[in-house]
């Protein structure tokens, strides 16, 4: 049973994620809090496995809540705002904080939008309780709930088989989620300015990946943007998908360029993860580089198979280094990865392999 404790100062909004994560059976509410001071009394009777927490709040603000409950008792949070639809900073000062995911709360309609979305807050939710924060131990596994699923094939044909030969040029394909915000950062920021092109899916909603790679243009020796389509991939350039939409690598003669689409859930996810992974399969095959990094689930392990079987290299995140061990562990289970490489020693792999 996961322990959820809810804080927001809205008693409407307090009612109706309770209601929601309530629905799983796997999920438990122990209490809903106004503010950060009865949230902190609450936390003192019973340590709860994941805060849903809100950023605009009386006495407190959750930002400032979020800095001081990593520092005394370190507890998976996921914030639950509608600052973070418009102000995307606030999202990013939260992940930095220790934050691992974010659920999106519009400024109205917030009960008919957390009942719309309540797959996806389970999810999220129940991804948070495995995440590794601070000192906290390696939770146990969690079983996910059989769902029917649509897969890469939804959006585009799977690779021929037909491995594509090698070229000058590499191209280099990143698939994160939980935990995948302040990961990507930890490898992007160590690249040199002429590192291969780069294509990232991270999990996040629609409006916040804007933000999040501006936030990272400014810390990159590389260039980031959330990508558009049509961007060609260049050298010392990263593409980062838009949120709610996928994200696919096509070639016209020896170049490359971005591919921008909506489409299906894929995997559960848009953008998905898979539906990159096998663009680049098909468009890059040997000339590409495919890298799996935390996250919950198993977007992209289908994927980065096709992608080695394509002649790409291929690697996974290790376990230690992981926030939560999903993405990875299912590709590692699946053979799709070459290598498993801690996150500190991601970015001189990817460097090494575009040489050889």
């Amino acid at each position: 049973m996961i322990r959820v404790l809810v804080i927001d100062d809205s008693a409407s909004v307090r009612q109706t994620m309770t209601r929601v994560l309530e629905e799983d059976p796997e999920i438990r509410v122990i209490a809903a809090a106004a503010d950060p001071f009865s949230a902190a009394r609450h936390i003192q009777e019973e340590v709860p496995d994941v805060i849903t927490l809100d950023v605009e709040m009386p006495r407190m603000d959750g930002i400032t809540f979020l800095r001081k409950l990593m520092q005394q008792c370190p507890v998976p949070v996921v914030m639950c705002s509608s600052l973070t639809e418009d102000g995307s900073e606030t999202l990013l000062q939260a992940m930095e904080a220790g934050a691992v995911d974010v659920i999106l709360k519009p400024s109205i309609g917030v009960a008919d939008h957390l009942i719309e979305h309540n797959m996806r807050i389970r999810e999220v939710v129940k991804g948070a309780a495995r995440a590794r924060v601070g000192n906290r131990p390696k939770p146990r596994p969690i079983a996910a709930a059989p769902q029917q699923r649509l897969t890469a094939d939804a959006v585009l044909p799977a690779p021929n088989g037909k491995p594509m030969s090698r070229t000058t040029e590499m191209v280099v394909c990143i698939g994160a989620s939980t935990g995948g915000t302040e990961a990507l950062r930890a490898v992007l920021e160590v690249l040199p300015a002429n590192a291969p092109g780069i294509l990232v899916v991270q999990h996040m909603p629609e409006r916040f990946t804007r933000a999040f790679a501006s936030r990272l243009d400014g810390l990159c020796e590389v260039s980031v943007k959330e990508a558009a389509d049509g961007d060609p991939v260049l050298r010392g350039h990263v593409l980062i998908a838009p949120g709610g939409r996928h994200l696919m690598l096509q070639r016209q003669g020896a170049r490359y360029h971005a591919v921008v689409r909506d489409g299906p859930l894929v995997s559960r996810h848009r953008p998905s993860v898979d539906v990159l992974f096998r663009s680049a399969a098909r468009s890059a095959g040997s000339n590409a580089i495919g890298i799996i990094m935390t996250g919950m689930g198993d977007d992209g392990a289908r994927g980065l198979l096709e992608m080695k079987q394509a002649g790409a290299r291929t690697f996974a995140q290790d376990e230690e280094s992981s926030v939560v061990f999903g993405m990875p562990k299912e590709a590692i289970a699946r053979g799709a990865a070459d290598r498993i490489v801690p996150l500190g020693d991601i970015a001189r792999e990817l460097l090494a392999a575009t040489m050889r």
